[in-house]
């Protein structure tokens, strides 16, 4: 008998602000069919006043997949909540781990590691109104705020708040004098610290995020972890996640190549231009799926210049592949 397939977060492609939008996530869903997927950041503002299903829509295909909320009242995050699940959504996960000004001015993101019980109340108000999993997203500390002892208080009181499920990047955040970017990169790893949060709290689910850039590095956290988040490293080299289902999931490697997975964005794409929408929103998504192919230069110059013209269609992506095709990289036997 074979092995049964792994479900839940065992991988999952982080939220990325003006990265991981619809379009991004239905073709990442081609390239792995098990791949966690979560939206971009999205605020609890902009939801409740604003255009909410320009936020929240999204293809079926796209699951399974993951709202996160930026938000900090109880009240407005357990409304948003409500609405992540009437769409359909598999999760929601509250943001504690962005470091931005802009997320600071709102006092959302990683400056609430320094509140705890802030976090607690959102997650226990959310969890009153919903049925689906209430999650967090958060860092192993901020600024002078970075001893264990702090962490270990921030996951056990919203554990007692009823979250069972934490992402921990595993870097403290600077709330001042880095950018967001540095904050991704200048504080140092400590996966240890994360491995400990899971030995301390075997029932919980606990997701290892920063500096991972390989699925080698990935698979071996799993001996100390539940389940791994990859960010920027799975958008720019998405074919990485070609053999995500098999990895990480148990599911039969499915051979496909690079082409066949931009024939399959052709109806989507159509039905996207058939909305008002653009090529160019699309296909900038799929700039990295050549990554290290003979002639992946010549696709993302092609679809960087002329994706963005008027009335660009799939002529402009055919035209990609057969330039790619001339400089040996992937064809139809690819």
């Amino acid at each position: 008998m074979p092995e049964p397939i792994q479900t839940g977060r065992r991988f999952c492609v982080a939220p990325m602000l003006d990265l991981t939008d619809r379009h991004a996530r239905y073709f990442l869903r081609l390239i792995s069919h098990h791949a966690w997927l979560y939206t971009e950041m999205v605020t609890t503002g902009a939801l409740l006043h604003g255009d909410h299903h320009r936020h929240l829509a999204y293809h079926q295909a796209e699951h399974p997949l993951a709202l996160q909320l930026g938000g900090s009242d109880p009240s407005a995050m357990a409304r948003c909540a409500r609405m992540a699940e009437d769409y359909g959504y598999d999760e929601v996960n509250i943001n504690v781990g962005c470091p931005s000004d802009r997320v600071k001015n709102g006092q959302f993101g990683a400056c609430l590691m320094a509140t705890p019980e802030r976090v607690a109340e959102c997650v226990d108000a959310m969890r009153a109104g919903t049925q689906i999993p209430v999650t967090i997203k958060t860092r192993i500390g901020i600024d002078d705020q970075d001893d264990y002892e702090s962490l270990h208080h921030f996951v056990r009181v919203n554990q007692e708040a009823g979250c069972d499920i934490f992402i921990i990047h595993a870097r403290k955040a600077w709330l001042q004098g880095l950018s967001p970017k540095e904050n991704r990169e200048v504080p140092p790893l400590n996966y240890e610290r994360v491995y400990q949060i899971k030995k301390d709290f075997p029932e919980l689910e606990i997701i290892l995020n920063g500096g991972l850039t390989d699925l080698d590095t990935a698979q071996r956290q799993i001996d100390y972890v539940d389940g791994v988040m990859l960010g920027r490293v799975a958008y720019h080299q998405p074919w990485l996640l070609s053999e995500v289902d098999h990895r990480f999931y148990g599911a039969e490697q499915i051979v496909k190549n690079r082409r066949e997975i931009v024939e399959q964005m052709f109806p989507y794409i159509e039905e996207v231009l058939q909305e008002g929408g653009q090529l160019k929103f699309v296909t900038r998504h799929m700039l990295g799926l050549f990554h290290g192919v003979p002639g992946a230069r010549h696709w993302r110059r092609i679809l960087s210049e002329e994706a963005w013209k008027e009335g660009a269609g799939i002529e402009v992506i055919r035209s990609a592949l057969e330039q790619l095709e001339a400089q040996g990289g992937e064809g139809r036997g690819g």
